[in-house]
């Protein structure tokens, strides 16, 4: 594993059936530097699955990243080395989802009762690749609550060589609750991750968890009362469902004072070329609609813009024209967004 740096102050969670590549084509319209990661893929899909339907993704989707699932060291590796072949970034291993079939399957967070194998699994990989290999976990589960757990997991999975570490600040109980339930009944603990940080400050430790704004990112990217200054932000289904929330994430959070803050209606016609491109590979224009349907949220006609392409998109002779004819439904927002970069 090299030491190649990503920066990453602020990335898109790995989130399923939302962060596929037209999303990540998508979000990078409005952020040149937020680190976008694919859905979860198993090793076992990577092995023997449709490697260009699972893994495939535009150039202009850098810096991105794969996410594996997986809890044997030898498929992982395998899996990790097709990964970079196919020219992702970095890989990232799952030990965070909470679901009933991810557990069966015997990885995500349920891997966190087993910290010697995750550094066997991230160590196999490490091996076989060049590029980064990242760990994504929970602060702990039912019944390795304890701080002294998560020390003990990181310490152990950063004897494989792992420096990053993407730790979403709630517990997963994997007994009694949904996935869903996993995203909001356990409570959020950002001081548990800043301990950590403080304890730990030779690893990158980036903060996941109910951040739903730039605003809430720089505060956790800033050193207070609670610990010191974290590496990096994550933002999850904010991102998916308000995703103009990154416009200036350039600016802001990465340091580029010359980064052009886009107008919605300059991001789509930003997308609008893929789009045309996606739909002569025979792409149906409603998965790539269903990714922009929160674009104008907050905003004067976003209702009439969801609402079109929802009943739009769906047709099979449906092209750009939808996109188009939804975006003249709305008031340009080119003025506002002048006065706010000023």
């Amino acid at each position: 594993m090299t030491d190649a740096k990503i920066d990453r102050r602020l990335s898109v969670a790995p989130m399923m059936d939302w962060t596929d590549r037209h999303d990540r084509r998508f979000l990078r319209i409005l952020s040149a530097r937020t680190l976008l990661y694919t859905e979860m893929v198993t090793a076992p899909a990577v092995l023997y699955g449709d490697r260009e339907k699972l893994l495939g993704f535009d150039a202009l989707e850098h810096p991105v990243a794969c996410q594996l699932g997986g809890s044997d060291p030898a498929e992982l590796a395998e899996a990790a080395a097709i990964v970079e072949r196919v020219g992702y970034d970095e890989i990232n291993l799952n030990v965070g989802c909470p679901s009933d079939r991810v557990q069966n399957g015997f990885f995500g967070a349920c891997l966190m009762a087993d910290p010697a194998r995750v550094r066997d699994c991230v160590d196999a990989m490490a091996r076989a690749v060049s590029i980064p290999v990242t760990v994504k976990s929970r602060i702990g589960i039912d019944g390795r609550e304890s701080y002294e757990e998560l020390l003990r997991f990181i310490d152990t999975v950063a004897q494989s060589g792992c420096s990053t570490f993407i730790v979403h600040a709630r517990i997963a109980i994997l007994s009694g609750l949904s996935p869903k339930e996993n995203r909001e009944i356990p409570p959020l603990k950002y001081d548990v991750v800043r301990r950590l940080k403080a304890d730990r400050p030779q690893l990158e430790i980036v903060l996941n968890g109910g951040v739903k704004d730039l605003d809430q990112a720089e505060a956790i990217l800033a050193e207070d009362d609670d610990g010191p200054a974290l590496d990096g932000v994550m933002i999850g289904r904010a991102a998916y469902q308000d995703p103009y929330i990154l416009a200036e994430a350039d600016r802001r959070l990465f340091g580029r004072s010359d980064a052009p803050v886009k107008t919605r209606h300059q991001v789509i016609s930003d997308l609008l070329p893929y789009v045309r491109k996606s739909l002569d590979r025979g792409v149906a224009l409603h998965h790539i609609t269903r990714h922009i349907l929160g674009l104008f949220n907050g905003r004067p006609g976003a209702r009439k813009w969801r609402r079109y392409l929802s009943e739009n998109a769906y047709s099979a002779e449906a092209g750009v024209e939808v996109i188009e004819q939804a975006a003249a439904l709305v008031p340009d927002d080119r003025d506002a967004a002048r006065s706010g970069a000023a």
